[in-house]
Formats: structure tokens, sequence, C-alpha cells
């Protein structure tokens, strides 16, 4: 059942509308002009308006406009008795989604209307899942307090409104997929498509037929024409992750079409306009790569226009305890088990240097809380690494509830100063301890600070 809006001046027509789709289950108003139709649709929401095109005073035109202004998911079909082509595509052009031309049968105008409510629902839909899209790649998502994630955070909400180009480079599992996310996410461009391709997934070939897309017979196999993903995200935002990973050949191509804003099919000899945002990222030294010639530094040149860097986990290891306690609920409710870390498991991931960075670290996590799945305490030796076995210091039984403490307290007071960036009162007050507390305990530790 849809909620719709019948709107003509003539009584009858109006009635007999009403009657057809109400007998289909649908909830409809009436308004006998253009006046009442737009006071309607500007205090009550309707999946379908239904509007005479010619009308003395505010039109079928006018009624169309306005309603797509107060609701841009309400469809509208305009009817009309004179057939002309000209208003038929000016009601088009507008945003109608159909006109039906007078005088209609009732199967002609349910199967229009139909289809129409249908066309409703799933924009609806797709405006919740992007709303969905926008709240799950929240700048809270982005974990962190260091300086480094607060640039980050910083450079987004400034960029993501533009439609500049972003370059974001940094070790595997940094987050560079989450922070092109997030720039599109709460860019104008949020309700409109984010297509990802992994470049070092593909080879050369299906790369480009995959990206621009193919015509039928264009090479064995190309069994029928493609529309290619850039294509796809048209109005959107487009991800080149592991850009680097190309050939040089391609990257020509490839600049080609972000110069000229045209992609051109694999076989085909004509071009269509795209618009999209690019976003790129690569875990290499791309100035390396132009030396050894693995990279055009043209295509350098167009995709830096906003840079951004991701620090290694090891150099914001102030963020560690945030990221942990982040992941440990994660997983506890994926799992749907209640979990706690165990002596000296918050120290060792504070102190471990994270080869694969956040996305190494939310795996310990959740390979430590599966392997506490039935004591519900994570231990030491449910987070290490198979490969990196634990050294004798390392192993529970030989740390004593002493040094445990005192390697806690040393985690809390290091991210308390980086936090406040050395500046020892604010450090104290965080913490809860007086300056002279917190002096005595770091010369107790021997925690120097500059």
């Amino acid at each position: 059942m849809a909620k719709i809006l019948v709107v003509d001046d003539l009584r009858n027509m109006r009635a007999t509308l009403a009657i057809m789709l109400r007998g289909s289950g649908h909830e409809v108003d009436e308004a006998g002009d253009g006046a009442t139709a737009i006071q309607l649709s500007e205090t009550g929401t309707y999946d379908l308006v239904l509007t005479d095109l010619k009308m003395s005073g505010a039109d079928g035109i006018d009624v169309l406009r306005r309603v797509r202004e107060a609701s841009p998911l309400t469809e509208v079909i305009v009817m009309t008795a004179y057939g002309t082509i000209e208003s038929a595509v000016e009601a088009m052009r507008l945003g109608a989604y159909d006109y039906i031309q007078k005088p209609f049968t009732e199967q002609e105008l349910l199967v229009k209307a139909q289809k129409a409510v249908e066309k409703r629902a799933l924009g609806a839909r797709v405006a919740l899942l992007a709303q969905e899209f926008r709240d799950k790649y929240r700048f809270e998502n982005i974990i962190g307090r260091s300086p480094g994630i607060r640039e980050v955070l910083s450079r987004i909400v400034k960029i993501a409104p533009t439609d500049a180009t972003v370059l974001i480079t940094g070790e595997s599992g940094t987050g560079k997929e989450l922070v092109a996310k997030a720039v599109h996410a709460n860019s104008r461009r949020a309700q409109l498509p984010f297509v990802t391709v992994n470049c070092a997934a593909l080879t050369e070939t299906l790369l480009e037929s995959e990206l621009f897309g193919h015509v039928k017979g264009a090479f064995t196999g190309a069994v029928g024409a493609r529309k290619g993903l850039m294509e796809e995200a048209d109005g959107g935002t487009f991800f080149f992750d592991e850009i680097a990973e190309t050939s040089p050949a391609f990257q020509a191509k490839l600049l080609r079409a972000l110069q000229e804003g045209e992609v051109r099919r694999v076989g085909d000899n004509r071009s269509m306009r795209v618009n999209i945002r690019v976003v790129a990222a690569t875990n290499q030294d791309l100035h390396r790569a132009i030396a050894e010639k693995r990279f055009r530094q043209d295509l350098y040149y167009r995709l830096n226009v906003v840079r951004f860097v991701l620090p290694p986990l090891r150099e914001r290891r102030e963020d560690i305890p945030f990221l942990v306690e982040f992941f440990l609920q994660k997983v506890c409710r994926k799992m749907s088990i209640r979990a706690r870390l165990g002596d000296g498991v918050q120290e060792y991931l504070a102190a471990y240097d994270y080869p694969g960075n956040i996305r190494e670290l939310e795996n310990m996590i959740e390979q430590g809380v599966a392997l506490a799945s039935h004591s519900g305490v994570v231990q030491l030796e449910d987070v290490a690494p198979q490969d990196l076995p634990l050294a004798p210091a390392e192993r529970p039984n030989d740390r004593t509830l002493a040094s445990s403490v005192d390697a806690a307290e040393r985690a809390a007071i290091e991210v308390a100063l980086r936090e406040h960036d050395g500046n020892r009162e604010k450090a104290a007050e965080l913490l809860g301890l007086s300056p002279t507390t917190l002096w005595r305990k770091m010369k107790r530790l021997n925690l120097q600070w500059p």
C-alpha cells in the first residue's frame, strides 16, 4: 500500500482515479487545484503524486517542481489530454517519473502507478543504506587521539566537502580505505556510489576491462558489452587501492581518462563522460617508484592534490589502548560473548611492533577472544602471533604482580603525557593524581619525559 495524492480540477475525473487506486489498496488524498496540492505535499509525505498537466492557477509543472523540492523521493506522474511531446519532455526533464495520456484505461494507470511506487520504495532503501554508510564510517570510527590521527581527522573535515583528488599513503593495515570511505561519506557525493578496485588483484588486461568496460567481441570471451566500474561510479567517488601496482602503460591510459573526464570501453572508438571524485592509495614509496620508472610522474602529480600520510601503529602507541578496547567490544558483540584481557596482555599489546598495523591488532584481538571463549579471559598466549613465541620474560608465570602493576602504570602515564603533549599537571589530572605523586611514580619507574 502506498500513499498517493491525486490532483485534477475535474471532480469526476479526480473521484474516478481515487476509486481506482483505493481499489488496489492504496491510501488516496485528493486536491482540486495545484495550490491545494502544493500545500498538501508540504505538510504530508506521499509516495506518489498523480497530477493533471493543464489546470488553472498552478499547473502540473508547478506541482511537479514544488513536490520534488519538498520531497525528492516522491515520484510524480503527469496526466495530459493534449499529448504534446513538449509537455512530456519538460515534465520528464524536471524529474517526473512518467506521463500518461488521457484517455487511459484503469490497467494502464495501475501499472504505471505500481512501477512508480516500487521505484519510490527502492529510493527510500538506497537513502537508508546511504545513511547507514555514513553512520558506519563516521569520524568516531577512526580511533585514536595521537597527533598524527588528529591531523588526519582535521584534514578530512576540510577536504571532504570539496571535490579535490586525494592520495593516501601508508603501510599496509594503517586504515587507508577507512579514510577514503570517511572522505566520501562526509562529502556532497555521499548519496552516490563509492566504488573500489584493488589494482593489485587484477592483471593489466582485466583491470582495463574492469575499469573502462568493453564492447561485444573486444577480446576472447567478451560475449556482450559491459559497463566499466568508472561508469558505474558516475557522480560518486572512485577509490583506486594499491595504485602503484599498475604498469606504466596502464597508468598512461588512466591519466588520460582522469584528465579528460572520459572513459573509452575496450574495443570502442567512442568516449563517454564520467564525473567522479578520485581517491587513490598505496603502501609504496612513490618517489622511489618514479625514480625506478615504475610509476609515471605525471600521474603522481595528477593524484597528489591532497595528501594523507597515515602513520604506522608503532608510531602512535598512545592510541593502542583505545584501539584494543574498540576491537574487544566489537569482537565480543560479533561473537555474542563477554571477554576481558588477562594479566600482562595490555602491556604486551602496547609494546608489540605490529608489522601489519591496525589490521594485525584487530586480528590478534579476534584470535584472543575466540581462544578465550570458554574462560572469558584473554591470556597472553591467546594474542601472541604463533610465529613469534613469547620471550621468557613475557610469559605470565614468570611475571610477578608487582612487575605487572609497574608495566600498567608506565603505559598509563605514557598515554596521559602524550595526550597532553608532556604537560605533567594535565597528565596528573587525567590520571587522578597530584603532580607530586605523578613525579614520584615517574622517578620510581625511571620514566624520562622531555
